[in-house]
């Protein structure tokens, strides 16, 4: 079972073009959606990071079987997190254009969606659908996808995203986040746009060579590059799947 977990803000539309690509059928793979983003937010879930990591984790569980999962975004932090805390439930892991590293200190809105009356301010801009679809594809956002996106960005969804920055400090993630790190499955596989706004190459390139795993760089593709060029992604991944996992 291949396990896809979207990011901020977005949905599970993310993941179309590259379910296309890889010819999945519907039993093959999950997209679910992150618990007020498109969905309502279950009575007295929190909207912590660690509430969406344990989310995650029971998404896992829920499958029955070792998952193939693929996160971008807060989706990759998450996955990230999750696959630290419970190695038994992967078979393979695939992060793209994120990954927890202490030395990386958010970028501009992730800080000002963390700081108090600031972040309310900013969410007040993003009513407006239009203006905000225009600033996710100049951001780098397939228009299609932006299209579909920008009207789901609700006040659910807004609220969602200042209690999630908040509660990482708008993207300063360190302590057991980035020491449990050390129990990551053995395979795994990094994916970047060359040219993202939000989190730079330089990033990716750290965080491959610290924890040893292997990096492509997807050329002319930005923040969603896992959108911008599904065709790409989707044959980086079966290579990478059809690889022996390595102890």
């Amino acid at each position: 079972m291949i396990l896809f977990v979207h990011g901020v803000p977005d949905t599970p539309f993310l993941w179309g073009p590259l379910v296309k690509a890889l010819g999945l059928k519907p039993d093959q793979w999950m997209a679910p959606a992150l618990p007020g983003f498109g969905c309502p937010v279950p009575p007295g879930f929190t909207r912590t990071k660690d509430a969406y990591a344990d989310w995650l984790i029971a998404q896992m569980e829920a499958v029955g079987q070792p998952v193939n999962i693929v996160g971008h975004d807060w989706g990759a932090l998450l996955t990230l997190r999750a696959c630290s805390l419970r190695p038994d439930l992967v078979e393979s892991w695939c992060v793209t254009n994120a990954v927890i590293d202490s030395k990386y200190s958010g970028h501009r809105m992730a800080r000002m969606w963390a700081t108090p009356l600031l972040g309310e301010l900013v969410m007040t801009g993003m009513r407006d659908e239009t203006k905000l679809q225009a600033a996710l594809v100049e951001s780098g956002m397939p228009p299609a996808m932006a299209a579909h996106e920008a009207p789901l960005v609700d006040k659910t969804m807004r609220q969602s995203i200042l209690k999630l920055y908040r509660s990482a400090r708008g993207l300063r993630i360190s302590g057991d986040w980035e020491d449990d790190l050390a129990d990551l499955p053995a395979k795994g596989q990094l994916y970047w746009g060359e040219n993202d706004p939000f989190v730079g190459l330089s990033v990716a390139q750290r965080f491959a060579k610290r924890w040893d795993a292997p990096l492509h760089v997807e050329h002319g593709a930005g923040h969603w590059a896992c959108a911008e060029h599904p065709g790409s992604f989707a044959l980086v991944l079966k290579e990478f799947w059809a690889t022996k996992r390595m102890m």
